[in-house]
């Protein structure tokens, strides 16, 4: 019994390729959790996608894929001096975001990394003139700009780009190639028809691997399903049930990141008002559970376990048997399945 992550594999791959024709010169991104997949499955897919390069999140990330992937692997994270050196082979490609930085890499491959209005890391257009003694030491694939998701302000990606493009043109620095996140793919038409010298290569991660939201799917496994009545104790602290149901043990708990979630930026009056009323149930413990069964996503019964989770299913709803498995609403960037099917 576990908790599996179903692939329909030629509906993913098909978008993987609707992807690849949208941005020439994509960068297929692999970090983290490997988006829900692994490192190992999506190396598997780049390869099959016959890209020549893979972006990783860290350097450790690097040393763990570099054996299932035998193109350059570019590292997201920028390189800071005295930082645990990591054994990578010369088809590593550092990320830099200080000339100082540039400066410890002496003999490496090197991509720079230029401040966004992500305000993130970044190297300063003040510091654009100490580059050109620093790039003398290394071998430099180009520069990289990480432009934010949403725009509120109603700037604009392509003149935040082109912004730079002209500083680094009156820097005298090298223009050959720019790395960019999040740009769709009319933006980066219009920034290779502006610039048909340099090569714009798109470094997309979440687009390539999750932009079919319905070519995945969690399922959980039921593994026991008890009838309690109100009042019956039950659980790890022995709580009260509040009414006649039954309680259903699924597969799915902490360790596999179920119950696992992040801060949301809220904008607007009615998603606000959503935030607070789920705080408000979670001081009475009512917490909605990311599984489906009877086309709702029903309760925790009880904070979740680390392999399983509890849910307490009201008696007017016919309960799951056992073996039966629930649809789970699951965040693939934080999610550990214990099983892939593809199908």
């Amino acid at each position: 019994m576990a908790l599996t992550l179903y692939v329909d594999t030629a509906r993913w791959r098909a978008h993987q390729q609707s992807v690849v024709q949208q941005f020439p010169g994509l960068v297929p991104v692999c970090k983290g959790n490997g988006y829900g997949f692994g490192h190992e499955r999506l190396a598997e897919e780049v390869t099959r996608l016959r890209s020549d390069m893979l972006a990783v999140g860290t350097t450790y990330e690097a040393a763990r894929i570099k054996d299932w992937f035998s193109g350059d692997l570019l590292v997201l994270t920028p390189f800071r001096l005295g930082e645990e050196p990591v054994p990578l082979p010369d088809r590593a490609v550092r990320s830099v975001s200080s000339v100082d930085g540039v400066r410890g890499l002496v003999g490496a491959r090197v991509v720079i990394e230029l401040m966004s209005t992500m305000r993130r890391h970044g190297v300063s257009e003040e510091d654009l003139p100490k580059l050109h003694a620093a790039i003398e030491d290394i071998r430099l694939e180009g520069f990289a700009l990480h432009l934010p998701l949403d725009r509120t302000d109603g700037s604009d990606a392509v003149e935040e780009v082109i912004a730079w493009m002209d500083r680094l043109r009156t820097a005298r620095l090298p223009l050959h190639t720019m790395f960019v996140s999040h740009l769709g793919a009319a933006e980066l038409s219009v920034l290779q028809q502006q610039f048909p010298q340099t090569r714009f290569r798109a470094r997309i991660g979440t687009r390539l691997w999750l932009g079919d939201h319905d070519a995945t799917e969690y399922r959980g496994s039921v593994l026991d399903v008890t009838r309690v009545v109100k009042g019956d104790r039950f659980g790890y602290r022995q709580q009260k049930a509040s009414a006649d149901g039954h309680l259903v043990v699924v597969a799915g708990g902490t360790s596999h990141g179920v119950g696992l979630e992040s801060p949301k930026a809220l904008h607007g009056v009615m998603p606000r008002a959503k935030g607070v009323a789920r705080a408000g149930l979670a001081t009475v413990n009512r917490n909605l559970s990311p599984f489906v069964w009877a086309g709702k996503q029903r309760w925790f019964a009880e904070p979740p376990h680390m392999q399983v989770s509890i849910l307490f299913v009201p008696s007017e709803v016919a309960p799951p048997q056992v073996g039966d498995e629930l649809v789970a609403h699951l965040r693939h960037t934080t999610t550990q399945f214990d099983r892939l099917v593809d199908r």
